[in-house]
């Protein structure tokens, strides 16, 4: 199959309105479906501070749109590549990442249901943009690992733990008695030049 394909029934979007498809043929024809596989660029702010979807970069859905009697039920999957900072170590992180959506987009506003959790079929048309946005930033980690074990960084030195071995060892000074050992390092400074002398 191409990498942008789809059955009839289904519009492609404008290319200046990714994430939003027009599905005018599916509207009162209930048990009717249609496919959609296509590329769309990232939208932008796809992501928590140290890990996301870099924007414009390609990501991959694979959805169906089925016409129910109260509206549209969009399914499937969008795939997409997740870079950031790993929390502990600072290095670099990129993965693949596969997010499952589903959504009914209504055609009638239902006043028992709170308004922000409503997806409506507009005009002829659904927005995946906001439930794709939602089910993969939701999912992302706050403090992202390169890997489940790693160790991070000295935090005395800043060497990798996982590479100074277990020998490694910083003596740990209490912070009440930190200012007596700099005046204690003083009077012996003082002596020393006092003994040059």
């Amino acid at each position: 199959m191409s990498e942008n394909s789809i059955q009839s029934g289904v519009t492609l979007p404008d290319e200046k309105k990714p994430w939003v498809v027009a599905v005018t043929e599916l509207i009162d024809t209930p048990g009717a479906s249609e496919e959609l596989q296509v590329t769309w660029p990232a939208p932008a702010e796809l992501a928590v501070p140290l890990l996301g979807v870099e924007k414009g970069s390609a990501m991959q859905v694979d959805v169906r749109l089925d016409s129910v009697h109260e509206g549209i039920l969009v399914s499937g999957t969008v795939d997409g590549t997740l870079t950031g900072q790993c929390s502990r170590c600072l290095d670099p992180i990129s993965q693949a990442v596969t997010i499952d959506i589903q959504e009914l987009f209504q055609f009638e506003f239902d006043p028992m249901v709170d308004e922000d959790e409503q997806h409506m079929v507009e005009h002829g048309f659904v927005n995946v943009e906001p439930i794709m946005r939602d089910a993969l930033v939701s999912s992302l980690p706050f403090q992202p690992t390169c890997s489940p074990d790693c160790e991070g960084l000295c935090d005395q030195c800043g060497v990798r733990l996982e590479e100074a071995g277990p020998d490694h060892y910083h003596e740990q000074l209490d912070p009440r008695w930190a200012a007596l050992a700099n005046f204690v390092s003083g009077d012996e400074t003082e002596e020393t030049s006092s003994d040059n002398s």
